[in-house]
């Protein structure tokens, strides 16, 4: 029984030995697979879209409504009175200054003149005879052959005389204006409107309606009314880091049409009233526009884009990496030289197209966030990639130049704080 008991221990013992090996190896193994497949399922950093920052030159205007005003407006009314004989003009023509456009039946107007002149030769007559008396009476007078009253009386015949000639040719000059009155002379070039009066018509001088009105529309005005904030605005821009386009008083001006389309030819700003209109607040400008083909007309509706100045070293940023914190503020998400979130606070100015015109905040160089901005917080590690979105807005031809960019401040400049 020993002998048995002793041989059956050293075969069990064999037989439990390699299954608690394997159990230990396969322990062994399943706890290095687990530690593997761990390090394997770490997510990566989220890829984030950013744009480089670089500084720009940047033309800076507001769009403000406008309405067009004729150049120059007369309004042609007789001067004397009589009967309308003739019309030398076709309605709606262009004329030019010192045409005749209307005739007044002249005759009464050159017996007046025929009259004034006959006048006149009578005070001459009258003139020499008492220059010829006075000087018979000064030899006289001399040899004490007459009194000194008859010498008087001769010296003021002598002055009456020549007060007749200066009376007579008054009256000649006034016959004379007259008779040229009964021509109604264009006194601007310009288009003329209907005539209000046909011939055979009885005017009077200086009446109140006038025979018809001439509209000078070459060039044309166009009346701004500037809000003083706006005009503050205007100040603040060119003082600061900023250059005039053309000059304080003369600055560019775009007409914008109703549909939108641009105006071909550039403006100037004429003249900047100096009271502020106490109901608008407002200060008027009245712009001047080349206007060749006669486009615009009097009354139109138009807006003008007003030229403030050219901000050389501006920062814009793309709308979509700009957001507002719960205070309305401006904030935006940077990618650091770590490649790691921070939130920068900013300060914004205005709406440039699609982009936000950055006072502070932003410096050139910096990386803005603009997609995948839901997927980071400050400080998470990311994969930074290029946006593919335009590093600046497009340009608006003539008035800003090819590497410049327009800016309509015109309901957008609440929400650029």
């Amino acid at each position: 029984m020993q002998t048995e008991k002793s041989l059956v221990a050293p075969m069990f013992g064999a037989r439990i030995l390699p299954v608690w090996l394997m159990v230990l190896f396969l322990v062994g193994c399943d706890s290095s697979s687990n530690q593997t497949g761990g390090s394997g399922s770490a997510p990566p950093p989220p890829e984030v879209g950013v744009v480089e920052l670089q500084p720009q030159r940047v033309t800076l205007s507001m769009e403000l409504p406008g309405r067009t005003a004729a150049y120059r407006i007369a309004e042609l009314r007789p001067q004397v009175t009589g009967i309308l004989q003739e019309r030398l003009f076709q309605q709606g023509a262009e004329v030019n200054a010192g045409d005749v456009l209307y005739r007044i039946d002249p005759n009464r107007y050159r017996a007046a003149n025929a009259t004034a002149q006959a006048e006149l030769e009578r005070a001459r007559a009258e003139l020499r005879q008492a220059q010829r008396e006075w000087v018979r009476t000064s030899d006289l007078f001399k040899k004490k052959a007459v009194s000194e009253r008859q010498r008087d009386e001769a010296l003021a015949a002598l002055e009456s005389a020549r007060a007749n000639v200066s009376r007579s040719e008054a009256m000649v000059e006034t016959a004379r204006i007259e008779l040229e009155y009964t021509e109604v002379k264009a006194p601007i070039s310009g288009r003329t409107g209907p005539t209000l009066f046909t011939e055979g018509a009885l005017v009077t001088a200086n009446q109140a309606q006038p025979l018809a009105r001439l509209v000078q529309l070459d060039p044309m005005y166009v009346d701004i009314q500037l809000p003083v904030d706006k005009l503050r605005q205007i100040r603040s821009s060119r003082s600061k880091d900023s250059e005039p386009q053309t000059g304080s008083d003369r600055a560019e001006l775009v007409l914008l049409r109703e549909d939108g389309s641009v105006y071909p030819h550039r403006g100037r700003v004429d003249v900047t009233d100096v009271t502020v209109n106490q109901g608008t607040s407002s200060v008027s400008l009245r712009g001047v526009f080349p206007n060749p083909d006669e486009d615009l007309l009097p009354g139109m509706y138009v807006r003008v884009r007003l030229t403030e100045g050219v901000r050389e070293n501006a920062i814009l940023a793309p709308q979509q990496g700009v957001t507002r914190n719960p205070q309305g503020g401006a904030t935006a998400m940077l990618v650091n030289s770590e490649d790691k979130v921070v939130n920068r606070q900013l300060e914004t100015n205005r709406a440039i197209g699609a982009f936000w015109l950055v006072e502070k905040g932003l410096e050139p160089g910096d990386r803005l966030i603009v997609s995948g901005l839901q997927k980071v917080s400050p400080g998470a590690k990311v994969k930074p990639v290029p946006a593919d979105i335009p590093l600046q807005p497009a340009s608006n031809g003539p008035a800003g130049g090819a590497d410049s960019s327009s800016a309509s401040t015109s309901g957008k400049e609440g929400a650029a704080g």
